[in-house]
């Protein structure tokens, strides 16, 4: 029997390992702008088309590469990085173990132009397929230039699996923040099809954060910062109140390399505790600083998990240091510890040592509709108010005693209409009761049913908006006095891929400026709300739902616009608002459930209630 194992072709197992290290065109720009900060570059530009699927280019000013090392880079497991096995523990750069440009070239064509500075001449490789196709000498600007282009074209399963050029962007504008946020000193720009996305200046970190989410971020952020033995941590979190129902603006760096961990993130969460709705988050740009020997960054191949020797300290030291933040600019209340304890809120004594009782001047006499002059003020001292107030108890009844009090006061020869009192009886059956501002009662045949008012109201808007997409019609709202909106600039990317069914829905909002909407007009059933929170929200839950299910964009759309809508628990309803509510909820063609599949309906029987009340 023959032999049936052999070693792959070199071309088969880059284009394996090229799997693990792109995965989608963000992650190319991820390797490659790491490779340029690697360099020390101070200005680092890149450029897309069609969301990076026929290019992606990064220039810097870096150092740069000979022509053997120029060469060398597109080599597996080839790095300036590592020498032995002990270089793994002191890691501080991000590009390291070889793999990208390797793993980017098996699976498009590259160009890269690069020079050092003590030379005139560069050097140009283009590579197809890991096939080296020229090497030659060229005049470029001092640093490196590399060009990606028509990414996965020699894998076309990989690329039918690309979303479209929207989805992929935001990805790439994800993956450009994280490297720019923890590198404010290196300038940054970014350009998509010859239109200019970023253009983030060098400076400090709250700037980076302004040029990247807005100036509306000089208000909102606390500035945090400690450092200790174990862990060194500055950055920014952001104000209670502008806390969001996403996870979207939370970033944690660790040595500058952005990690999702929850852990940390739980001691973030835990340090606005009492400060936060239940339902919303706290966002934070974090920079956490550690000795890379306590740490493990190679557990994963995107290099966004880790482990710390020392868990725990770190955790306590982010709670704590925030918590300090957020009462030392007076987010949360804190206390004067160095103040004794029976001198809290104590007032001082006076000089003569006499303490006066207050007095307060009023004039039972002023009448606003005379010309005269009012009459002189009485002064009334605290007891004669007391009294006052004593005397006025004589007039006041508790509503039960105004009730006997006004049942009394009728003829005592009168009595209750026994078929007036049945007609009530039969009446009460169609009357629908709210409890405590959250449930309504209303009687069935068999016993009563209980309905979630946010949950019911869900569903009757959810039907109502997914028609009026369906129908790509709805009516609108001009605004008397439109409004701007600005939005980062993946938010401002993710309206634009919907724009035409945020329009269909009952919005008129167009382009004004970078990152920029205006908002002309809402859905006419939305006119008692803020137009710009009702878009914000919008986008917001339109991006948690992106997280938690896999749905199209319209039922997605039409979910998110429900739950800003709906009545929320804690509202008081009138009696004609809860009969309306019953009779739109049946007459949906799934009452029984919310968009998201929770239950708006439960209902208890008379036979059950009977049991309960048995011996």
């Amino acid at each position: 029997m023959s032999d049936i194992i052999q070693l792959l072709p070199d071309s088969v197992a880059n284009q394996i390992a090229a799997g693990e290290v792109v995965q989608r065109p963000a992650s190319a720009v991820k390797e490659l702008m790491e490779n340029a900060l690697d360099s020390g570059a101070t200005n680092i530009k890149l450029i897309v088309k069609d969301a990076g699927k026929t290019l992606i280019q990064v220039m810097d000013n870096g150092s740069g590469m000979s022509e053997t090392d120029a060469r060398m880079s597109f080599e597996r497991h080839a790095t300036s990085k590592i020498r032995k096995a002990d270089d793994l523990f002191s890691i501080r750069t991000m590009g390291f173990r070889g793999e990208a440009l390797a793993s980017i070239a098996a699976i498009a064509q590259v160009e890269m132009k690069t020079r050092r500075k003590d030379t005139d001449v560069g050097v140009k490789i283009d590579i197809e397929s890991s096939e080296v196709k020229s090497q030659e000498p060229c005049s470029c600007p001092e640093g490196t230039s590399i060009s990606v282009k028509n990414l996965f074209y020699n894998v076309p399963a990989r690329r039918n699996f690309l979303k479209t050029d929207s989805v992929e962007l935001r990805h790439i504008i994800e993956e450009f923040q994280r490297v720019a946020i923890p590198n404010p000193e290196v300038s940054f720009t970014l350009h998509h099809n010859s239109t200019e996305i970023f253009h983030l200046p060098a400076g400090n970190l709250k700037q980076r954060l302004m040029n990247i989410f807005g100036s509306s971020y000089n208000t909102r952020l606390v500035p945090v910062e400690e450092n200790t033995p174990i862990v060194n941590i500055k950055g920014f979190v952001i104000k209670p109140e502008f806390a969001k129902k996403t996870r979207g603006e939370q970033f944690f760096f660790l040595n500058k390399r952005f990690i999702k961990n929850g852990y940390l993130h739980h001691a973030v969460q835990s340090a606005f505790e009492q400060l936060l709705p239940s339902d919303s988050y706290a966002s934070y740009f974090l920079l956490i600083d550690v000795d890379p020997k306590t740490i493990d960054i190679n557990i994963h191949p995107t290099k966004t998990e880790v482990k710390f020797e020392d868990e725990k300290a770190v955790y306590a030291f982010l709670r704590s240091t925030i918590k300090k933040s957020l009462g030392q600019f007076n987010i949360a209340p804190s206390l004067d510890f160095d103040q004794e304890a029976h001198l809290y809120n104590m007032p001082l004594k006076p000089l003569d040592g006499i303490i006066k009782a207050p007095t307060i001047k009023v004039n039972p006499d002023y009448n606003p509709f005379t010309n005269g002059n009012p009459a002189p003020a009485k002064t009334y001292s605290e007891s004669q108010l007391s009294n006052k107030a004593n005397w006025e108890k004589l007039y006041s009844r508790h509503a039960d005693n105004q009730l006997e009090f006004e049942i009394k006061k009728e003829d005592p020869q009168q009595s209750v209409d026994p078929e007036w009192d049945k007609q009530l009886h039969e009446s009460n059956k169609k009357t629908a009761y709210q409890l405590h501002n959250k449930y309504i009662l209303s009687h069935i045949k068999t016993g009563f049913m209980v309905i979630d008012q946010q949950g019911a109201h869900e569903r009757i808007l959810y039907e109502r908006i997914m028609e009026s997409l369906e129908k790509h019609k709805s009516a609108t709202q001009q605004e008397l006095f439109p409004k701007t909106l600005e939005m980062n600039a993946s938010d401002f990317a993710l309206v634009k891929s919907l724009e035409p069914e945020i329009k269909a829905m009952g919005f008129d909002i167009s382009e004004f400026g970078k990152n920029t909407f205006v908002i002309h007009g809402i859905p006419a059933d939305t006119a008692d709300h803020d137009s710009a929170s009702l878009l914000e929200g919008l986008i917001e839950n339109y991006k948690q739902n992106l997280q938690e299910l896999k749905s199209d964009k319209r039922e997605n759309l039409a979910r998110s616009m429900a739950f800003n809508m709906a009545v929320k628990s804690g509202k008081e309803l009138r009696q004609e608002e809860m009969n309306s509510l019953i009779d739109e909820l049946f007459a949906c063609s799934m009452p029984y459930s919310t968009p998201g599949g929770k239950p708006t309906i439960t209902t208890f029987s008379l036979e059950d209630l009977d049991k309960r009340f048995k011996k």
